[in-house]
């Protein structure tokens, strides 16, 4: 497979700020606020985070990535998978691009990565898949602040079971130089309380690392979640929960409110 074009972004200036400086104080804000959760505890191999508009979660969405400033120079690849919210995809779409650019500059894909990949029947190249697709993207500026350079493998997650999303996260797991970020919101749209209580249960199944008890309405990135927990399990890895809020908590009303949860695997 040859490499196209750069991957734009779809969602700065909506999502993230699309000015550079703009975006880089927002991010050292949200980084700062969350400095708490950097000491005492182990690096993560993997994290779970919400990708929603940053005055929603991003606060949330810190928590986790303020525990990697320290892997900066460490982690040379980010294995990233998240829900396709625009498109179908039958198992898990990568793209054809060079690299996905942001207001902070290009992050480079790994093309053998994705080429190893996709000799898995699960994985098809689907640039349409990314194009739109805001859960990986919003990402990206996170994680350009606290790694700095690095290369992504990216993943848009459809219909797939989690064992075929744990194949793919085996064959790419790697070292101490690889980090997995699964992208992935709670609840959506019920009021504060109810949010709590969804989110709470969704929160025991993920620590629990049981994906049978995660279902339609617990996240909208659980698939990716799911494939993730059969992994950590299989590999006697342990799942600690950061932050667990919702939009009623950061920017929102709270009659219909979004559900989001930081988690670190280690």
């Amino acid at each position: 497979m040859t490499a196209s074009s750069d991957r734009r972004p779809a969602v700065a200036g909506t999502f993230y700020p699309e000015h550079p400086e703009e975006l880089r104080a927002e991010l050292r804000q949200h980084l700062a606020d969350a400095a708490r959760f950097e000491v005492g505890e182990p690096a993560p191999k993997a994290l779970i985070v919400p990708h929603a508009g940053y005055v929603y979660s991003g606060p949330v969405a810190a928590s986790a990535f303020a525990r990697l400033r320290r892997l900066q120079g460490r982690v040379q690849r980010v294995v990233l998978l998240g829900p396709s919210h625009h498109v179908r995809v039958r198992g898990l779409a990568v793209p054809t691009h060079r690299a996905f650019l942001t207001p902070l500059g290009p992050v480079p894909i790994d093309r053998d990565a994705v080429a190893s990949a996709l000799a898995l029947p699960q994985v098809c190249a689907l640039d349409a898949a990314h194009a739109q697709e805001h859960s990986l993207e919003v990402q990206l500026p996170f994680l350009q602040q606290v790694l700095g350079e690095f290369q992504l493998v990216p993943f848009s997650v459809g219909d797939a079971s989690p064992e075929q999303v744990a194949e793919v996260l085996d064959l790419l797991w790697g070292g101490p130089e690889t980090l997995i970020v699964i992208s992935s919101d709670l609840s959506h749209y019920h009021d504060y309380e109810t949010a709590r209580r969804l989110d709470a249960a969704t929160t025991r199944a993920i620590e629990a690392l049981r994906p049978a008890d995660l279902h339609y309405e617990s996240a909208c990135g659980r698939v990716p979640v799911s494939g993730l927990l059969v992994s950590a399990k299989a590999r006697g890895l342990h799942v600690h929960t950061l932050d667990l809020r919702s939009s009623g908590d950061t920017a929102g009303p709270r009659d219909r409110v979004v559900g989001y949860g930081a988690y670190a695997v280690a």
